[in-house]
């Protein structure tokens, strides 16, 4: 009887093992995996190699922040709401922003050399005034300061069509 009673204890603690201490092995070597130098996450792929850049470029950097937070969406202005169609293709945006005019507010969406008065960037930091809707994008987070800081650094040099 002693036999079984020793195996069952046995197979209890290898329950409670199991159980209990297998968990926390994980979750331990997930952390350890997580905080790593690596430039790469655990399937291989590159890291997220989002940066503020000086000069970015309207077709591969503002675009292409269009079209990661929605504004390319078929619900937002990939449909043209609030009087402005954005889509996949930079030159179009491109055209249809730079020195252009709001027909909602009447400002001009991106005055080269002038971030701070452009109305992309009052929509953007929630500046557009009474009257004129709510910031961009509707419904999602707030930019973080590195598409901000693009967004900013392009039309302050220049918004050029690069």
């Amino acid at each position: 009887m002693s036999a079984n009673n020793d195996r069952r204890q046995g197979s209890t603690v290898m329950k409670i093992l199991h159980y209990m201490l297998y968990p926390v092995l994980c979750c331990l070597v997930l952390a350890t995996c997580s905080t790593s130098d690596s430039p790469t996450d655990l399937v291989g792929a590159p890291s997220d190699t989002r940066a503020i850049k000086a000069n970015p470029s309207f077709a591969d950097d503002i675009t292409e922040i269009f079209k990661r937070t929605g504004c390319t969406d078929s619900n937002c202005h990939g449909n043209g709401a609030g009087g402005l169609v954005i889509g996949s293709s930079a030159s179009a945006n491109y055209a249809r922003l730079v020195n252009m005019t709001s027909p909602i507010s009447g400002e001009v969406y991106v005055i080269p050399n002038d971030a701070q008065n452009s109305y992309l960037v009052k929509k953007l930091e929630n500046r557009q005034g009474s009257g004129n809707g709510t910031r961009m994008p509707i419904g999602g987070s707030a930019l973080d300061n590195i598409d901000l800081t693009n967004i900013k650094n392009w039309i302050n040099k220049g918004a050029p069509n690069n």
